[in-house]
């Protein structure tokens, strides 16, 4: 495979071809629901945005629920 051609495309695409990080398990799955804003914070930043999959290391699915969760919580104003 060549090189891309100029420096800015190469930053790209490494950027885009990042590592995952080491998949976590330490994250119990019955534990994420919206009532459950403590652990659901972790996965927010300071500002309160969501965290993507390759900070947090989670798998697709259990992001997808994270964040239905985290949404649901901040729709009854447990979180911010």
């Amino acid at each position: 495979m060549s090189e891309p051609k100029t420096v800015q495309r190469r930053i790209n695409f490494r950027k885009a071809n990042r590592k995952m990080p080491t998949r976590r398990h330490d994250i119990p799955v019955e534990q994420v629901e919206y009532k459950n804003p403590d652990l659901l914070s972790k996965f927010t930043s300071e500002t309160g945005k969501i965290l993507p999959r390759r900070v947090t290391g989670v798998s697709a699915k259990l992001h997808r629920r994270i964040s239905r969760e985290i949404k649901r919580a901040r729709a009854v104003n447990l979180m911010r």
